[in-house]
């Protein structure tokens, strides 16, 4: 019976980590061109954001006269998020301290701060660049981006970072929550077959200003806890052009602090649950157990049953299930930056593979009551 549940998720597991052999290259830092002036406004949705906000705006700085303003939204930070940003001004004219109006009851914070950002940029720019407090922008990424957006059409871009870890326990449980990403959605940069498979990451989001007028700004994705894949999603639902690219090359960030914090913060929101349907959600539940989260286990349970033909052919799947696994390890390792004293976990992930679909499946039977310091 594991054995017939199991095979088909292997198939399915094959059929999206294949094509990612031909996946394409990270997206490479661009020069400025004055084709770009003052094409871009960034939002940067703030709540206490004081120990993370330096390198971001320090990165944001750095970009060239594409970036028109630097719109940082703060919901009333009390760390000294408010009094970093104004000392930052005193630096760069483009940055602009906004304050959220009062959370409605019906929305989730981060896509309301985006929301009223947008609203509040310059409408000469053609182009609304969403980066999180935690990001760390390089030189080149905006220029990079509107490169690419405007040769091949997009409409929104996200990119996948490049992570940046420092203790043990982010080393060992962080790379096998991100397994179960790409095990359920395959490489980054290449075309979902339908829309409720198209993946985002909200942490750095380059949108065209005519899409959110169309969208009436984040509205469809106002109570959701992953506003970013639900507000895509919605978006390729209209027929834009959506894409998600690897930016490990232009874009880190650094976003949780030990083993703890990243369970506690960044698993309850890959679940997805709020973007996926009931179906969706509950086979993807299957599937990571079938490939990630048992594989280990089966193994080594079937080197104490009967010898028969099938329990040798539950024994070899799971094994090449755990060596594909391993491997895997290899094709994510330039995604990781940081190494230290510590990254020597990173190689024995695979281990907390059945934590992080434990995660994955406990975080989808609940809705979380707490989200960055704010009470839901």
């Amino acid at each position: 019976m594991l054995l017939l549940l199991q095979l088909p998720a292997v198939a399915l597991l094959l059929a999206r980590l294949l094509p990612g052999i031909q996946r394409p290259a990270p997206l490479l830092p661009a020069s400025e061109t004055p084709a770009y002036l003052g094409q871009v406004s960034v939002v940067i949705p703030t709540l206490n954001e004081v120990q993370r906000l330096g390198g971001c705006l320090a990165g944001v700085q750095r970009q060239g006269y594409s970036v028109r303003e630097i719109l940082v939204v703060d919901s009333h930070s009390q760390d000294g998020t408010r009094e970093l940003v104004a000392a930052q001004q005193t630096h760069d004219p483009r940055i602009r301290l906004l304050s959220d109006p009062p959370l409605p009851a019906d929305w989730v914070g981060r896509p309301w701060a985006l929301d009223w950002g947008w609203r509040q940029s310059s409408p000469a720019s053609t182009w609304i660049l969403n980066l999180d407090a935690d990001t760390r922008p390089q030189m080149g990424l905006v220029p990079a981006l509107l490169q690419l957006a405007i040769q091949e059409n997009y409409d929104v871009i996200t990119l996948s970072p490049q992570f940046i870890l420092k203790y043990p326990g982010e080393w060992w449980l962080q790379p096998a929550l991100l397994m179960t990403l790409i095990y359920r959605f395959g490489a980054t940069g290449l075309n979902p077959s339908a829309p409720a498979r198209v993946m985002a990451n909200g942490q750095c989001c380059l949108v065209r200003r005519a899409v959110l007028e169309k969208m009436q700004g984040y509205e469809t994705a106002k109570s959701s806890f992953c506003d970013d894949v639900t507000w895509v999603r919605n978006v390729a639902k209209q027929g834009y052009k959506v894409g998600f690219l690897d930016g490990s090359r232009v874009l880190q960030v650094r976003m949780y602090e030990g083993f703890w914090e990243t369970w506690r913060e960044w698993g309850r929101s890959l679940d997805l649950k709020d973007a996926t349907s009931i179906a969706q959600l509950w086979g993807d539940h299957w599937f990571l157990l079938s490939v990630q989260g048992l594989p280990i286990w089966l193994c080594l349970t079937s080197l104490f049953l009967p010898t028969n033909p099938v329990n040798k052919t539950l024994f070899w799947v799971n094994l090449c299930l755990i060596f594909i696994r391993w491997g895997m390890l290899l094709a994510i390792r330039p995604v990781y930056a940081g190494w230290n004293q510590n990254s020597w976990l990173f190689w024995l992930s695979p281990l907390a593979d059945s934590l992080a679909v434990l995660r994955i499946i406990l975080s989808s039977l609940t809705r979380p009551k707490t989200w960055r310091g704010r009470y839901y």
